[in-house]
């Protein structure tokens, strides 16, 4: 609350943030305080899933003025190295990542940020849209890595806020059938909610089995597998699901070492891959928003005031509902 109000340099805005929405990560930090290399050292401000109101400008900037309504895209490249020349600045390692260490996020009142990462909101997009463009990101990225397509069948597993996501983009990219696993009887429901066709409940199956329900389901092996979870039983089940010839992708980030039936996925040609992530996905989601071909309103179960962020991260960490969003602008009463 006593930080002072940063001033933006040349090629930076101002903003006055609005809405934030809490991920697992965030969570996963303030009660860790690392994630795999990445090690919260000193005090370092939560928050990525965000959309503010630009305040002011620096000297450079001229696609933005003040009073526009922005979506936050959380990681700028610092320098332009081979993979920002490829197009996949998500890979860089000079990267700056909001609320990774020691980079600091943006829950907070004022914020300021690279003005090239910030996307102008059209006036039918609310600010928690605007917000949910980070975890809707995942998706599409995931989505486009897996190769969905019209017509394909897709296994989605794990039905949190980014498997969810991926139910959304997955339907919206033609697929014709998505089956989604979870512990949980609620967020299966969301998940049918939100488009699924076919929804697993997991108690204690083995992976194969899992996979036998999932060809049961669809009635045949999806081409696609989309892992959410990061567990290990669940990417073993991911790899015994995939037809052969598919793809596996793998968003969820569990231990550092899994053990996987790799000699299955190899002899049947299953290939597996990773995602980190995304990359210029900011105007796809927001053209997706705009036109209302994705709904992501659903996804938000919870609202806090910025006043009681512990109690949102409380809410988090108990895993209740589906996604937590904070209001950072205590004036403002849009969505």
């Amino acid at each position: 609350e006593n930080r002072p109000i940063p001033e933006p340099g040349p090629n930076e805005v101002l903003l006055r943030m609005h809405s934030v929405g809490i991920c697992g990560s965030d969570v996963h930090y303030w009660q860790h305080g690392r994630i795999g290399d990445f090690v919260v050292k000193d005090p370092m401000v939560l928050g990525h899933e965000a959309s503010g109101t630009v305040v002011k400008m620096g000297s450079g900037v001229t696609h933005l003025k003040p009073g526009d309504r922005v979506a936050i895209e959380p990681g700028v490249p610092r320098e332009m190295d081979e993979f920002c020349k490829a197009g996949r600045y998500n890979l860089s390692p000079a990267i700056f990542f909001c609320a990774t260490p020691p980079d600091n996020g943006n829950l907070c009142r004022y914020y300021k940020h690279s003005a090239s990462y910030c996307y102008k909101l059209p006036d039918n997009v609310t600010f928690e849209e605007g917000a949910l463009i980070e975890p809707l990101s995942v998706g599409i990225h995931a989505c486009k890595r897996a190769g969905v397509t019209l017509g394909s069948k897709v296994f989605v597993s794990g039905s949190g806020p980014i498997g969810l996501v991926n139910v959304l983009v997955a339907k919206m990219m033609g697929a014709a059938a998505v089956v989604i696993t979870d512990l949980s009887a609620p967020r299966l429901q969301k998940a049918k909610e939100l488009g699924a066709d076919f929804t697993i409940q997991v108690k204690n199956e083995t992976p194969q089995e899992v996979a036998s329900k999932v060809e049961s389901l669809l009635g045949c092996m999806p081409e696609i597998t989309v892992e959410c979870t990061g567990v290990q039983a669940c990417i073993q089940a991911g790899i015994y699901a995939t037809r052969s010839g598919g793809t596996l992708v793998l968003v969820g980030l569990g231990p550092e070492m899994v053990t996987v039936p790799i000699v299955n996925a190899a002899v049947r040609e299953v290939d597996i891959r990773g995602i980190f992530r995304y990359c210029n996905t900011w105007p796809v989601a927001i053209a997706l928003l705009a036109s209302k071909r994705i709904n992501v309103k659903p996804l938000v179960t919870h609202r806090f005031p910025l006043e009681k962020a512990l109690e949102a991260f409380e809410t988090t960490k108990r895993g209740e509902g589906v996604k937590v969003m904070l209001k950072c602008d205590p004036n403002d009463q849009n969505p």
